[in-house]
């Protein structure tokens, strides 16, 4: 099969194209054929900075695609269904291999690019909102990073709890469509004070809960919590280490929570949040959005473009 390989991290061109050895199918597997690559943040993370464990590397967590072989104790997934999948390395490939338990299927009306792109985005975003955020109606959250894959889903699934959404990015394109989301508030990162600017939104009293995807940010997120506010942090897009001061976090009460969504997709309350999501595309009460498409060939492109064109939503890969 073709796949996009990396032999050392390093930039985008360490990716190259090549023929690499199907991968095993074992006894719990299904064998994606796949349609839709979607390129997570965490891919461009490994491929950066993570030295590969073997020679031609399969870096990527995210594709859709048809089943084209199930392992012998499969029993709820079969040859010919579609599914979008995650899991921790592979799915920059013509075929992907990946515990079927880390499998959603993909409902009629989900297109291939939308089923790849949803599960990690909004699986993360709403596991960070309601089971470790707690997120009720009425109260205020903000979102850091909001246009990113994360950011976006957690502005619309806020906007559907009926939660005060306040969305941090930069430029008018991303803040505009942030605002068609659902965000009641949008902070430019670039030019405003973002303290000053929630202060004023919340009156003084702060928000109730903080999504931070970024890591840098986590000083500012905390400036901005209510006394028994919740900050939420999930990943290290900024890069760079997390030094915080939690002596202000603990006299106002606050709680501060860490997600890590690697071992947790297989829960099945989380497995099933993201089943509800997918039907929630179909019935259009939430989007996916896709801002660019290369074919797998291009996976360099792919990479670099997401690295450097801040795009608003995911950058799909197509075999």
């Amino acid at each position: 099969m073709k796949a996009a390989v990396y032999d050392q991290p390093g930039p985008s061109n360490v990716l190259k194209y090549r023929d690499v050895a199907d991968p095993t199918v074992g006894p719990d597997d299904v064998l994606i054929a796949v349609e839709a690559i979607s390129v997570e943040g965490g891919d461009l993370i490994n491929r950066r900075s993570t030295p590969p464990p073997s020679h031609s590397w399969i870096v990527g967590y995210a594709a859709s695609g048809r089943i084209v072989e199930a392992g012998v104790n499969v029993q709820d997934r079969k040859v010919g269904d579609k599914v979008a999948g995650f899991n921790m390395q592979g799915s920059h490939a013509e075929l992907w291999a990946v515990p079927a338990t880390r499998t959603w299927i993909q409902p009629s009306g989900v297109d291939a690019a939308s089923a790849a792109a949803l599960p990690i985005s909004f699986g993360t975003a709403h596991h960070c909102l309601f089971a470790r955020g707690g997120l009720r109606r009425s109260e205020t959250v903000l979102i850091q990073a909001a246009a990113g894959g994360v950011g976006l889903a957690a502005v619309q699934l806020a906007a559907r709890a009926g939660a005060t959404v306040i969305a941090v990015s930069s430029g008018e394109r991303r803040l505009s469509k942030i605002s068609e989301l659902g965000a009641n508030h949008v902070v430019d990162r670039r030019s405003d004070d973002i303290v000053e600017a929630v202060r004023d939104i919340t009156e003084g009293k702060g928000v109730d809960l903080v999504i931070d995807p970024v890591g840098a940010t986590l000083i500012v997120s905390l400036a901005l919590l209510a006394p028994e506010g919740r900050l939420v942090f999930v990943g290290n897009a900024g890069g760079g280490g997390l030094t915080l001061d939690l002596w202000p976090a603990m006299q106002a009460n606050q709680t501060l929570l860490g997600v890590f969504m690697g071992p947790l997709f297989e829960r099945p309350e989380v497995h099933s949040t993201v089943d509800e999501m997918l039907q929630a595309i179909v019935a259009r009460e939430l989007q996916v959005l896709i801002e660019k498409r290369f074919p797998l060939s291009q996976a360099e492109d792919a990479h670099d473009f997401a690295e450097k064109a801040k795009p608003i939503g995911r950058v799909i890969m197509e075999p």
